[in-house]
């Protein structure tokens, strides 16, 4: 008989992909969200959207319709031992918020292993990562307050690949993948919480879900790696892509932003590749430039950085910070990627009314 988790995710946007993949499996989660999507969840249960290959129509899947149970609490509700995995599904800055700034802390001192689903790796991981000085590139993070109580032994981080947004703001519980590609996590420190994720990762594997063809596999998947760099591929997409979405007066698609340039694209691509391997990265940890490339067509519009920057937001993820702080710890010039944090400190001190 196969085990049945109680999974923890914080986040209910992005989180709900993680969340719908869980229960489909069997497994049982809870999403910490505010208390409008809670209430909408837990009355209406959540939509995922989800594009099948070889199919005209996307599937619907809805939480109310899965062998496992999907709630919805706030913050304050949250007793994190009751959960046999929690997950971290909100940008960086997000953890520093009224509310789950006061859950981080207990989330930590429960020792309960923490799978993160973001663009910024959390702190703690960083120090998982051999030879790097980690204490100098706090100040890259909006709420570094927020990791102090975790042991990195206890935390671990996936590449959050797909690409997923909210269709309208007004449907809470809706999410529409747009790119359904795979979370591809680091095992975590000790062989018992790793092999929880092996078997959730089976567990997502198998699953099938029912059409009126037939039941059919669905994308998006969890793939287990024994490397602590396989992650960090992401860092390459955010600073060849996502990042350059942002200009110093508006914002482009990701698409034209890989595109636009092919070998600009490539040329960074290949910067971020070299930067990972002196972290000690193999090269078969990491995704060529060209299925990066090809996986951008598809990604017609800005980035959530870029949304979130020309919405006014004081404060995003800063990967691009943070890499170029690590570039020049390994004595990396970093020319390649500075005109970017560049412009991305333009437009956040346009929005903190600093310029």
């Amino acid at each position: 008989m196969k085990s049945k988790y109680n999974v923890l995710v914080l986040g209910a946007s992005y989180g709900s992909l993680f969340a719908t993949k869980s229960i489909l499996a069997g497994h049982d989660v809870t999403l910490v969200c505010t208390q409008a999507e809670m209430e909408v969840i837990n009355r209406e249960g959540t939509v995922v959207i989800l594009p099948i290959r070889g199919r005209e129509q996307p599937a619907r899947i809805f939480s109310n319709q899965a062998p496992g149970k999907l709630s919805a609490t706030t913050p304050d509700a949250v007793n994190p031992s009751r959960f046999d995995l929690i997950v971290f599904a909100m940008q960086e800055p997000q953890y520093g918020s009224p509310g789950i700034r006061q859950l981080m802390p207990r989330i930590g001192r429960s020792r309960v292993p923490c799978l993160a689903i973001m663009n910024m790796p959390p702190f703690p991981y960083l120090k998982r990562i051999p030879g790097l000085a980690t204490e100098s590139l706090q100040q890259c993070y909006a709420s570094p307050e927020a990791w102090k109580d975790f042991d990195p032994r206890s935390i671990t981080t996936a590449s959050p690949d797909p690409q997923a947004v909210r269709p309208s703001p007004d449907e809470l519980n809706v999410l529409q993948v747009g790119l359904p590609t795979n979370f591809k996590a680091a095992r975590f420190a000790s062989d018992s919480s790793t092999n929880m994720l092996r078997s959730l990762q089976a567990d997502i594997e198998n699953t099938r879900f029912d059409t009126e063809g037939g039941a059919i596999p669905l994308p998006v998947k969890l793939k287990v790696h024994e490397s602590v760099f396989v992650p960090l591929t992401k860092w390459q997409m955010l600073l060849a892509g996502n990042y350059r979405c942002v200009g110093r007066d508006d914002m482009i698609s990701i698409r034209d932003a890989v595109h636009g340039d092919i070998d600009a694209s490539r040329g960074i691509y290949e910067w971020m590749r070299v930067l990972c391997v002196r972290l000690g990265a193999a090269d078969e940890d990491l995704v060529p430039f060209h299925k990066y490339a090809e996986a951008a067509r598809s990604l017609r519009k800005p980035s959530s950085a870029a949304r979130a920057l020309f919405a006014g937001v004081p404060d995003i993820e800063r990967v691009d910070w943070l890499v170029q702080k690590i570039a020049r710890q390994l004595g990396i010039d970093s020319a390649p990627i500075d005109p970017i944090v560049a412009t991305v400190d333009h437009r956040l001190a346009i929005n903190r009314g600093e310029s």
